[in-house]
């Protein structure tokens, strides 16, 4: 089989899993302290593929967490407890008596905070023998393809996203949904967290400098706008942020990290494993506020 490889690295090889985004990255062992040449290709990696991963590495928690504080500062979730022993790392589990699944929707990770993550960093710790894949997509291209009347017309538009309540869930609290699914990830209040926040629909990357539909499952409505007259943009917007051809993915493997740059990717987790259990490792890194 044919591989596209990048060969513009020199400490690291790439090589796409789709057309739209993502790649696969070698030659990196993410268990070491990792020098800033190194650093700066897997950096240049994620910037060009919006979302890298890595095969067969095998990190402790504290090994994790050593490898994303080089990307800055690490995020706690405002709703959901992490890990006891290491509390930055939110560990997400399905066991084969829980229904729902975290993450089983297109978003982008953090939204609703006035300052959204800038990167997640998810390490596969066990997996079903089939099924759990993850799910990105483009918001470059999902930008870039719209019309130039509706690129006019959404310019100047800002979402209202939330962090709970959500409409999709019929309004229900997240402690509430997690309590049905008698889901064994603990739910915390977020006391006095700012979980609401209005962003640009039309977002400029901080480092690559381009314009993309900055959209996902936390948007509520349009400020300044009702409900009503929000819903069916909206809609469209979602729908149209998703098309195939701007998507990849992944299949884990016990070994796998997925990176991804929150700015520009929408992620969905496939909920096709009923009687399996998948354990993941997720770390979230600080970001900056969207213009």
């Amino acid at each position: 089989m044919n591989v596209l490889r990048n060969s513009t690295y020199q400490r690291l090889e790439t090589h796409k899993i789709a057309g739209a985004l993502g790649a696969e990255v070698e030659g990196v062992d993410l268990s070491q302290e990792l020098d800033d040449e190194t650093l700066a290709e897997i950096r240049s990696a994620l910037l060009d593929n919006c979302v890298i991963f890595f095969r067969n590495q095998s990190l402790t928690p504290d090994q994790q967490l050593a490898f994303a504080r080089r990307w800055g500062e690490i995020h706690f979730h405002p709703f959901m407890e992490g890990m006891k022993s290491h509390p930055e790392i939110l560990e997400i589990v399905k066991t084969p008596t829980e229904k729902k699944n975290f993450g089983g929707s297109w978003h982008t990770d953090q939204m609703f905070s006035p300052q959204p993550a800038m990167g997640t960093m998810l390490y596969a710790k066990q997996v079903p023998s089939a099924g759990g894949d993850t799910m990105f997509t483009n918001q470059y291209l999902a930008y870039e393809s719209l019309s130039d009347g509706m690129k006019r017309m959404i310019a100047d538009l800002r979402t209202v996203c939330v962090g709970d309540h959500f409409k999709g869930h019929g309004g229900k609290s997240r402690k509430e949904i997690h309590a049905a699914n008698q889901s064994s990830m603990r739910v915390k209040d977020p006391g006095d967290v700012q979980t609401t926040s209005v962003h640009p629909l039309v977002r400029t990357h901080p480092e690559t400098g381009r314009k993309l539909l900055y959209i996902g499952g936390h948007v509520q409505s349009f400020d300044g706008m009702t409900d009503a007259e929000s819903e069916p943009l909206i809609e469209f917007l979602m729908k149209h942020s998703v098309r195939p051809e701007f998507t990849c993915r992944f299949r884990w493997e016990t070994g796998s990290l997925a990176f991804w740059d929150n700015r520009c990717v929408q992620h969905f987790a496939i909920n096709d494993y009923p009687a399996e259990t998948r354990i993941m490792h997720r770390i979230t890194v600080c970001g900056d506020t969207p213009f």
